[in-house]
């Protein structure tokens, strides 16, 4: 028996198959990071103390729906975002990602004051307690921080179909809605699930 190495050709075409099953692999992970789930690494400090700079988020991408792979439309949607819910979404201003919360959704009258948000014209509830200024809005209780004045006032407005008002936990020092107006359905990537790493392994429900 031959002891002999395989011909050219025959290498050629193991090498082309390898080559091709790796292709496969990367484009079904790069459309599942597309479509069903991510991470993001938070840079700024908009969501203090909901988030810290660094976190690093875990971000379910169906949450709302289910997307063409690589584009912005849906092959079918799903309920959401509500109020309350922290997504990534892509900023109007330029090609980032931002981390916000969802404030008012379509349909609701809303109106900030001092970092405080009126919906349809009662106000959120807020309450003092051990560890901060919490919120209630929608489902989410959450801490904000209320600082340089809670930031920019804004409205009254009726929030139009397809259209949010996303805004950040740390009110006073946030670029959000406020300042870039509201955002697409289309804009929101995901609805973020929950802090898996902060400066190590963690979990956090958002």
């Amino acid at each position: 028996m031959s002891n002999s190495p395989p011909p050219v050709r025959s290498r050629v075409r193991r090498l082309a198959r390898e080559l091709l099953v790796f292709a496969a692999f990367v484009v079904v992970l790069m459309s599942a990071r597309s479509t069903l789930a991510d991470h993001y690494r938070v840079p700024t400090g908009s969501m203090q103390p909901t988030v810290a700079i660094d976190d690093h988020i875990l971000v379910n991408k169906a949450a709302y729906g289910l997307r063409v792979p690589f584009s912005s439309r849906y092959l079918t949607r799903f309920g959401g975002p509500a109020a309350g819910d922290v997504v990534v979404l892509d900023s109007p201003d330029d090609d980032k990602v931002l981390l916000k919360r969802v404030v008012g959704i379509p349909g609701t009258r809303i109106e900030v004051r001092g970092g405080r948000v009126w919906i349809d014209g009662v106000q959120a509830p807020i309450e003092h307690r051990a560890d901060g200024l919490h919120e209630l809005l929608g489902g989410a209780d959450h801490v904000v921080r209320l600082t340089r004045g809670g930031g920019p006032d804004w409205g009254p407005v009726t929030i139009p179909g397809g259209r949010y008002l996303v805004m950040g936990d740390n009110r006073g020092d946030s670029r959000d809605g406020r300042f870039f107006g509201l955002v697409t359905r289309e804009a929101i990537l995901g609805r973020a699930i929950g802090v898996f790493w902060r400066g190590g392994p963690v979990w956090d429900g958002l």
